[in-house]
């Protein structure tokens, strides 16, 4: 008896990536795992974005778009998608990042095989850069680093879905650092997560919303760290 491979939904928001978007939504249809929805919202784009996923999404059924009436931000727009998501398994995407085409495969097997963990994330490249992280501190136990920083590649991401709808997908106060936020109440209640050692994600870090939204990003994550929530 063949066992049927579990379904993946990969969660993508987007807003204005029209540089970017071919190479990374590519880079998921191109997986050598298949099984897979991959779900992207539009977070009312003011460029190209829009049209070009469309084009993309005409040549393969897998592609499911969402628009957005008004721009709502990642954190929103995230749950939007987990709301509708049918996977056993959620994965991430960031729209001006690539994965390499084992990512999915490897990270499906890992959690086939590892039932008593509930995500994994991989390491990445910093495009245009030699640099993968995490670096040392992916060999330290997470319940540590995440007191001080979040060492989990956000875009690498996948995890299971009742895991996830669980914890109440992801933390609408914090409308940055998101991320951090949830790999910290993982941790916090006693959720397991792996990071691969694998490199198997390719991540920007210029132009990105870390890095033109900095401040922003140290707030939200001080306030993820001292248990507060974020001022508006």
């Amino acid at each position: 008896m063949i066992q049927k491979l579990p379904l993946v939904s990969i969660i993508m928001s987007i807003y204005n990536n029209e540089s970017t978007l071919i190479k990374s939504v590519s880079s998921i249809l191109d997986q050598t795992y298949d099984n897979f929805e991959f779900l992207i919202i539009d977070d009312k784009s003011t460029d190209n974005s829009l049209a070009i996923l469309s084009e993309l999404a005409e040549k393969d059924q897998r592609i499911k778009i969402i628009k957005n009436d008004k721009n709502i931000g990642l954190t929103e727009s995230l749950n939007k998608l987990i709301d509708i998501s049918e996977g056993q398994y959620i994965a991430r995407q960031d729209g001006d990042d690539f994965s390499e085409k084992e990512r999915l495969r490897e990270q499906v097997k890992f959690l086939e095989r590892e039932k008593d963990f509930d995500a994994c994330s991989t390491r990445s490249k910093i495009i245009n850069s030699t640099k993968v992280i995490p670096n040392f501190s992916r060999i330290l136990p997470i319940k540590h680093v995440i007191k001080f920083k979040n060492p989990i590649v956000h875009g690498s991401l996948m995890i299971n879905s009742k895991t996830i709808k669980e914890l109440g997908s992801y933390n609408k106060n914090f409308y940055y650092a998101q991320d951090y936020k949830l790999i910290y109440d993982l941790i916090k209640n006693k959720y397991r997560i792996k990071i691969l050692n694998s490199i198997l994600y390719n991540s920007n870090m210029h132009n990105n919303i870390s890095t033109i939204n900095f401040e922003e990003q140290k707030y939200y994550a001080t306030c993820v760290r001292r248990g507060l929530i974020p001022e508006e």
